[in-house]
């Protein structure tokens, strides 16, 4: 293989992502030629509601799975947090990069941190998992939908519609935004969607060669603790539909997971932890848990 298409979308954290996979391609097989191809995906066309609203975060892999199927590119770069639990027939992922930070950012031009956010104060973030542990933390503030790419929320809190935002760390630091993280939201009091922070590459199944060049990207701790994640999430049925959030660490060679299944509404929560050597099993348990708990009961509400 000369020449390696990578689709992608057009946002620029999406683009800053696939060009990061693409220089790392070039460094590693060098006279590799990878271009990038822009797509527009239905999850960045519709901003007037939300993602579980409109079909779920899959949205922002159709067009680019299309176009890998009509042999238009040859893989497609995605944040993983943003990859359904299960892939559509045919395709897999033959490298899950390094992880960036995990957190979530507090974002805000008044206040330092959710503690000293004014009573009732409005904070933007469409995601269900974030408003759940905002409302409780704080079940006075006025939680506001903020859909758009990264520059466009931050240009909505700049204009003042919102007292403070919640982004991921990750993305705000990809986009050279560090010093607008006023706090880092972060485990074990505030834990993040599954696999967030970890960029992934996916690829037809059965097209060999670009699985053999992409592997080689992979990193196998990142990939064990997003197995972890995922497979809680997966055992819960979990969805951009449900409160659902997820923080695995490898430590001395033992997988420590965190999960938590919340309420958008009212902000009624559940936790659970456990640690093991298979992600498969350890993510299984922490869900079982989870739902030993009430999280079904949380999960029901928000369908």
């Amino acid at each position: 293989m000369k020449t390696l298409r990578i689709a992608t979308r057009k946002s620029p954290l999406a683009l800053w992502q696939s060009e990061h996979v693409a220089d790392r391609l070039r460094a590693t097989h060098p006279g590799l030629t990878v271009e990038l191809v822009p797509m527009s995906t239905r999850g960045d066309e519709v901003l007037d509601r939300s993602l579980a609203a409109i079909g779920g975060k899959g949205l922002f892999l159709k067009e680019l799975e299309l176009a890998m199927l009509r042999g238009d590119a040859d893989c497609a770069v995605h944040s993983l947090k943003d990859v359904p639990m299960e892939l559509e027939p045919g395709f897999t992922l033959p490298a899950i990069l390094a992880r960036a930070d995990y957190a979530d950012a507090f974002v805000s031009n008044r206040y330092a941190n959710i503690a000293g956010l004014p009573q009732g104060a409005r904070v933007g973030t469409s995601s269900l998992r974030r408003q759940a542990q905002l409302r409780a933390l704080r079940p006075d503030l006025q939680l506001a939908d903020l859909r758009g790419n990264v520059n466009t929320r931050l240009a909505k809190l700049d204009a003042g519609e919102y007292d403070a935002i919640v982004l991921a760390c990750a993305g705000l630091q990809r986009l050279g935004f560090d010093d607008r993280i006023r706090d880092r939201l972060q485990a074990p009091q505030w834990l993040p969607a599954p696999a967030q922070g970890a960029v992934a590459i996916e690829c037809r199944d059965d097209d060999f060669a670009t699985r053999e060049l992409c592997a080689r990207l992979d990193d196998a701790a990142t990939r064990t603790c997003a197995e972890a994640e995922r497979a809680m999430n997966r055992a819960l049925h979990g969805s951009c539909h449900v409160p659902v959030a997820a923080f695995a660490q490898l430590e001395d060679g033992r997988l420590h997971l965190s999960g938590l299944v919340g309420s958008a509404s009212d902000g009624a929560i559940v936790r659970a932890d456990g640690q093991g050597d298979a992600p498969e099993a350890l993510g299984k348990d922490v869900a079982a848990q989870l739902l030993a708990q009430g999280a079904g009961d949380l999960i029901a509400a928000s369908h």
